[in-house]
């Protein structure tokens, strides 16, 4: 069943202007005024305004009088629409195929066949509000069975995301406020005078006379909110996206006839991308069918590729998921991710050269919705942050790792708290204790000291760590350390943790 996920963006203005202004400090109550004539009113507000009193629709003056720091910044729709623009065409590339402008504050996407490349609903919420954060945009997120229950629940919440169960549309709304059904104000407003507060009071009353005072938009609404109309979500779309189509005469919904014509599409996709010098790492294939609605199936690679029959390889895979229905009446091929790929020339050999390329085998586990990756070094002492994980196809990192110490084959991502029996300073632990076992430890090696990196963190600036490789009498070895120099309680607490395991 398709799911839909709704983005709002609650701050798009002051974040916007924060982000082209970083000179602005992080503290500043920022807002944005809207003008009308010669009114003057409050069109948004960043979390700091807000918290001074500061409302959205509040008269300018007044707004300016509650807080006086308060920064008043013009309105600018224009670039508003531009920076959700260019913010959704973003989500296209990593999140779903169908994704689309949800005026004027935010984007909806379908997440049917997508949702497993995130690792389920709940990863692929909070991955996409951290993101989100991460570049400085506020964001509320939300997923439901319709457009209409993601959009409202994504406006009802204050902060962090929410799921709305599958089947669970009707509980998840009923209470929520007219304003958030998508109407025209004025609709809302009158409503409200007529004593309707939530949409649950609305969808319980008669339909008839609410559309004779009110038109079919209303009833409109309330159906495609419980699902009993289709809304199909209309893909964003640019003139430098190379995409292919093909429009059937009659629909199709065979399953041989539907691969036969992926291939052909793919053949005209890849013509496209060689005459532009150009690889594809993102390719969406998009059907639709004969009631409106769209099926999506995105193919990803690790490197660009534009071979034909590898591409065509990764959609036959995944064609078998695509129900057409009552029949596909037209479908398009996109790419949504190119990279610049040169033409490679091959040598002539009578002897077959081997083939140490598995990116193929790269893109197949990633198309399973598996993450794949390669650790690559990093020059820091500290354990933790000595490694990092890098695309499973990119280039060679031409830092390495020092070996003048024996380093465990698994490291902790964190490191585990232990109980040791050890002489100060230099001596390793005679006995540890590690999740509730006591080991006692027939052999040691060490300290190798780690220092705290000062030149990042004012708090590492005495900092020390000492490491002990130790085995216990069933022959299991340990990479542990004591925070501190076992002296001088500045350089750490001298409590023992586990960090590693050896083979």
């Amino acid at each position: 069943m398709s799911r839909v996920v709704s983005i709002y963006l609650p701050e798009l203005a002051t974040d916007r202007i924060r982000r082209n202004d970083p000179s602005i400090p992080v503290e500043q109550p920022v807002a944005v005024i809207a003008k009308s004539g010669p009114k003057r009113w409050v069109s948004a507000a960043d979390a700091a305004a807000k918290k001074a009193g500061v409302r959205v629709g509040m008269a300018a003056a007044k707004a300016q009088a509650i807080f006086r720091g308060l920064m008043l910044i013009d309105a600018d729709p224009a670039a508003d629409a531009a920076a959700l623009a260019r913010i959704t065409l973003w989500a296209l590339s990593q999140y779903s195929p169908i994704v689309a402008v949800d005026e004027p504050d935010g984007i909806v996407m379908d997440t049917e066949g997508a949702e497993h490349l995130q690792g389920g609903e709940l990863p692929m919420l909070t991955g996409i509000a951290n993101r989100f954060h991460g570049k400085g945009l506020t964001a509320r997120v939300a997923v439901a069975d319709t457009w209409g229950a993601a959009h409202a629940c994504a406006r009802a919440i204050r902060t962090g995301t929410v799921i709305v169960p599958i089947g669970q549309t009707v509980g998840a709304v009923e209470h929520l406020p007219l304003s958030l059904l998508r109407l025209p104000a004025k609709i809302v407003s009158d409503l409200n005078v007529l004593g309707f507060k939530s949409i649950g009071e609305l969808s319980a009353t008669p339909r008839a006379p609410l559309a004779l005072r009110f038109g079919p938009e209303l009833g409109r609404r309330l159906d495609q909110l419980f699902g009993r109309v289709a809304e199909p979500i209309d893909p964003i779309r640019v003139p430098e996206l190379i995409e292919v189509r093909r429009v059937f005469a009659e629909p199709i919904g065979a399953a041989e006839t539907i691969n036969k014509y992926v291939a052909r599409l793919v053949v005209q996709l890849v013509a496209e991308l060689e005459r532009k010098g150009l690889g594809v790492r993102r390719t969406d294939l998009i059907v639709e069918k004969v009631d409106g609605t769209r099926q999506a199936i995105r193919a990803g690679t690790a490197k660009p590729a534009r071979d034909v029959a590898w591409l065509t390889k990764l959609f036959r895979d995944r064609t078998e998921k695509i129900e057409p229905g009552f029949g596909i009446e037209k479908m398009t091929l996109a790419a949504v991710m190119t990279q610049p790929l040169e033409q490679e020339q091959r040598s002539s050999d009578l002897i077959e050269e081997q083939d140490d390329d598995i990116t193929p085998l790269i893109d197949v586990f990633g198309n399973r919705g598996q993450r794949v990756y390669r650790v690559a070094p990093v020059a820091s002492d500290v354990p933790e942050r000595s490694v990092r994980r890098i695309a499973a196809a990119a280039p060679d990192v031409v830092e390495t790792w020092a070996h003048h110490w024996p380093r465990p084959v698994r490291l902790l991502a964190r490191p585990d708290q232990i109980e040791a029996i050890a002489l100060l300073p230099d001596h390793p632990p005679a006995s540890i204790t590690w999740r509730g076992k006591r080991r006692k430890v027939k052999r040691a090696d060490g300290p190798e000291r780690v220092f705290g990196e000062w030149w990042k963190r004012d708090s590492e600036l005495e900092a020390v760590r000492d490491y002990f490789v130790v085995e216990d009498e069933g022959g299991e070895r340990f990479w542990i350390f004591r925070s501190g120099d076992g002296v001088d309680p500045d350089t750490g607490s001298h409590k023992w943790f586990l960090h590693g395991i050896f083979a």
